[in-house]
């Protein structure tokens, strides 16, 4: 079945997948007829799962019907604290039961809900607090001690609420357990209906910060709309990938998912937990990775889903205690956010019998866009696929003035009900990114004739070697195709006379040999001269990486600081 095919039989008048075509900020938008029209009813749906877990962390085992119950309470104590529509609300801790209460809570009262990333620093995460002009602020106690010499410098910020605090709290700080009380007790939580607030699709619901890996990060204005758009893209997704096998589409049962991304970022909380609520999923939360942890977990819990960047999908298979653990729950194990190797696409489907996905999308995108998974990323394994029915993509000239005929390389633009409404606070950043409901999106791509995608390079990325365009993801796929290699980057250093010149950092997997010699040779064998790092070094771990798995190739740069200054 093609592509077209499958969308006309999955978006047929009266079929799960409607479309419907409505202004969403004065541009004509396809939308999904079917999407709840806010988070604060997506939230009170989950009610219907009962008993079934929601939230699995550590020895904690929290119901959905105790979530509910939670939100609700937390809501109507942040509204008798005077929090109401379009007010801010930031919150910054890992991965904890905690997390998704207050989020819900916070969009149930049409306030916005600010995640800061909470890998930042106290600076950087001062800096999230004060363009936000966020007027509550909920942490854990590892933020709380990082940022509480700076809660009297923000003259927005009114309460800190604090969850499982170590120490005594003073100021302006408070327990979040004073508010809603511990997450073992929220089942025993009165019932109570939520606030009653106004909510449309297109209220602003969220703040997200870019991932800043240049310049200071800008908040992406995300709407109500955006969110349950994710609920729909992903079910689509995997609806045309079972049309596109010949399987028939089986109702929805239940999963468990092992949640390794944070969810301060939109992958984990847009694209994983909107549509686990959808069904029923329960979240498995891992205080840190570890693939001896998330092994025991797989297999205790009966794990169906995991992933998040391709390094988690490797760190399983290349595991030498591997076969000592039942993994056989394993449906599929998807990832984005990073290239990944077309060994690694056959391997998952191959040794763990699971289906393999990635995709694409962007903080911008409120994460899904594309979707590649199954057959069709096993015949094409270098693609983030192709996109759901109510996105469209375009290549564009740099310039961004005309399109690029098919198969060329460009900027990537794309448009749909997942692209937020702009930069907080910064007019000329969303003017210049943000053109007629179109997200101008700094990634290099091109599009073959059935409409697959295939990300070339970061835009910003792109090492230029005497005039010559060198696409970092084409080296790359390269570098993992050898047999030692698991993990790598390629990056530019400045050259007196070439402007720049390639280089490489490697990581092997265990057990593994191999020179920079060797591995030169080896890309030399397959790509143009030019191509070729100059230099590669080795590292012992898996390479640094932001919380939406982007490798930091800034960070990378100081380890041929030798070959700069020469």
């Amino acid at each position: 079945m093609t592509q077209e095919q499958a969308k006309a039989l999955l978006c047929a008048p009266g079929e799960r997948f409607e479309m419907d075509t409505v202004s969403v900020g004065g541009v004509p938008t396809r939308v999904w007829k079917n999407a709840p029209p806010n988070l604060s009813l997506l939230i009170q749906f989950g009610r219907s799962h009962g008993d079934r877990a929601f939230i699995v962390h550590e020895g904690e085992r929290i119901s959905y019907d105790a979530t509910v119950r939670a939100v609700a309470h937390l809501a109507t104590r942040m509204r008798e604290m005077g929090v109401g529509k379009g007010d801010r609300v930031a919150l910054t801790m890992r991965n904890l039961p905690e997390w998704p209460v207050i989020f819900f809570a916070t969009v149930a009262l049409g306030a916005i809900a600010v995640p800061l990333n909470a890998w930042w620093t106290g600076g950087e995460l001062e800096y999230g607090m004060r363009d936000s002009g966020a007027r509550m602020l909920f942490v854990d106690a590892e933020r709380h001690a990082r940022l509480a010499q700076c809660y009297d410098a923000l003259p927005d910020l009114e309460r800190v609420f604090v969850a499982r605090a170590r120490i005594p709290l003073e100021g302006k700080a408070g327990a979040i357990e004073d508010l809603i009380g511990t997450p073992d007790s929220w089942a025993s939580l009165p019932d109570i209906p939520f606030p009653q607030t106004d909510i449309h699709p297109d209220d602003d619901a969220t703040i997200f910060y870019t991932s800043g890996t240049t310049g200071a990060p800008k908040g992406a204005l995300g709407t109500h709309r955006n969110f349950v758009t994710n609920i729909m893209s992903s079910g689509y997704a995997a609806a045309r990938m079972l049309l596109r096998r010949g399987e028939p589409i089986p109702d929805p049962v239940p999963k468990t998912m092992l949640t390794v991304i944070p969810l301060f970022h939109v992958t984990a909380c847009s694209a994983t937990m909107m549509g686990a609520i959808a069904a029923g999923n329960t979240l498995v939360f891992m205080r840190k990775w570890d693939p001896v942890a998330a092994m025991e977990i797989i297999a205790r819990e009966r794990v169906a889903v995991t992933g998040g960047v391709p390094t988690i999908a490797w760190q399983l298979l290349e595991h030498p205690d591997r076969a000592n653990y039942d993994l056989s729950s394993l449906e599929m194990i998807a990832y984005g956010g990073a290239p990944s190797a077309p060994e690694l696409v056959k391997r998952i489907y191959q040794e763990f019998g699971a289906l393999p996905s990635n995709g694409w999308g962007m903080t911008e995108t409120t994460a899904t866009v594309t979707m590649n998974g199954g057959e069709d990323y096993l015949n094409r394994p270098t693609s983030c696929g192709t996109p759901v029915a109510t996105a469209d993509l375009k290549i564009m000239d740099v310039d961004g003035v005309f399109e690029m005929p098919v198969g060329e390389v460009g900027e990537l633009w794309a448009r749909g009900p997942m692209v937020v409404k702009g930069y907080w606070n910064k007019p000329e950043a969303t003017a210049a990114t943000f053109i007629d409901g179109w997200v101008r999106t700094g990634d290099l791509a091109r599009v073959d004739d059935e409409g697959f995608c295939y990300i070339v390079d970061r835009a910003k990325d792109i090492v230029i070697r005497g005039g010559e365009n060198i696409y970092s993801s084409e080296v790359e796929d390269v570098l993992y195709a050898h047999p030692a290699v698991t993990d790598c980057a390629l990056i530019g250093v400045p050259h007196r006379t070439l402007g720049e010149e390639p280089v490489a950092v490697v990581h092997l997997s265990p057990g593994t040999e191999a020179t920079e010699g060797e591995l030169q040779t080896w890309v030399r064998e397959r790509l143009a001269n030019f191509k070729v790092p100059v230099a590669i070094r080795f590292v012992e771990e898996t390479l640094p990486r932001n919380a939406n798995g982007k490798i930091l190739k800034k960070d990378l740069k100081e380890m041929f600081a030798d070959r700069a200054a020469a």
